[in-house]
């Protein structure tokens, strides 16, 4: 019996094989002092020979090397199957982590590692491969070809009435334990003239978006109640935002019965969920892209595509699952 029948023979089995062979040890004998079965041994020999007929352990060693880098070529990532799903989900936007971990989540364990995609993505490449594979970064979050530290957006201050601070948010909001939850911000677009605002639910990310043609804050309120108000209640009882001038008129979200609570100044870690998704919008609209161009359905399009994929934090669920488990009542408040 085969004690070893899911690891590959070493090196150091194969200098072993090689003694023993020459010493007029039986394979048999062999594959018992190895705790390898005997088909094990004759199968190494048989592949590994050295012109036809004798058993060199360096060059058995060294066919087997060989034979791996020739199997990466073909199959970068694992198997083809594996292949063409990483370049499929790469090329919809998802991060190797959460490709590796939906894998992990369908699968019931572990078919590729993240590090694994993630060094196949920056390897060189031949000449002779097409330009769309030599620049597999382009196809992550941040198209960077080196992860840079994050640092938030300096917001513009404004005197904020009936504010309410951060540090006066209850503790089930703090702890993610009670849905419908938001943090919200508006990314701007060149020349500060256009915008997006945005609010992330902070159990579920799932994310709303919504053109803001003009960044005043009676018309940020005005896309906020147009955002909320198809939830029902359960699902819009708070957002947090920063200090932006934008977000002057934030009373006025009492008329749909939602709290708001403000961030510390230049404290954007304070609502890091609602940074994280403005980041990845920003994959599609770089800091100092005009937006007058930009359409609400194809924002929509966009918004759509976050919400679709899965993440880490989720088990590997997507925003889109567990906001609408819990809007159907699959998944309860764990209060």
């Amino acid at each position: 019996m085969d004690t070893k029948h899911h690891t590959k023979l070493t090196a150091h089995e194969r200098d072993l094989i090689a003694v023993w062979k020459g010493g007029g040890i039986s394979l048999r004998e062999i594959g018992r002092r190895l705790g390898r079965s005997h088909s094990t041994i004759v199968e190494e020999i048989q592949r590994n020979n050295f012109q036809g007929k004798y058993y060199v352990a360096i060059h058995a060693q060294a066919m087997t090397e060989e034979r791996k880098i020739k199997a990466r070529k073909r199959y970068p990532l694992k198997d083809p199957e594996t292949y063409s799903f990483v370049l499929e989900k790469l090329r919809s936007g998802w991060s190797p982590e959460q490709i590796a971990g939906r894998l992990r989540k369908e699968h019931g364990q572990t078919i590729i590692c993240q590090e694994t995609i993630y060094r196949y993505i920056y390897s060189p490449r031949p000449e002779h491969q097409e330009t769309e594979l030599e620049k597999l970064w382009e196809y992550l979050p941040w198209k960077r070809q080196k992860r840079r530290k994050k640092q938030g957006r300096k917001v513009q201050r404004a005197n904020i009435p009936q504010r309410v601070s951060i540090h006066l948010r209850p503790a089930q909001i703090d702890t993610r334990m009670e849905f419908g939850h938001w943090e919200g911000d508006t990314i701007e677009g060149k020349g500060h003239k256009e915008g997006i605002h945005t609010e992330v639910e902070r159990i579920s990310r799932y994310l709303v978006a919504k053109k803001v043609d003009c960044l005043e804050s009676r018309l940020t309120i005005i896309v906020q109640i147009n955002l909320f108000t198809p939830l029902p209640k359960m699902a819009r009882k708070s957002t947090t935002l920063d200090n932006g001038k934008e977000n002057h008129d934030h009373f006025l979200l009492k008329q749909i019965e939602m709290q708001t609570y403000f961030a510390d100044p230049y404290s954007s870690w304070q609502r890091g969920t609602n940074e994280y998704h403005n980041g990845l919008l920003r994959r599609y609209f770089p800091k100092g892209t005009a937006l007058n161009d930009l359409t609400q359905e194809e924002l929509d399009d966009i918004v759509w595509e976050i919400n679709n994929r899965p993440r880490k934090g989720l088990k590997y669920s997507t925003p889109q699952e567990i906001f609408n488990s819990y809007l159907d009542g699959r998944i309860q408040n764990r209060m």
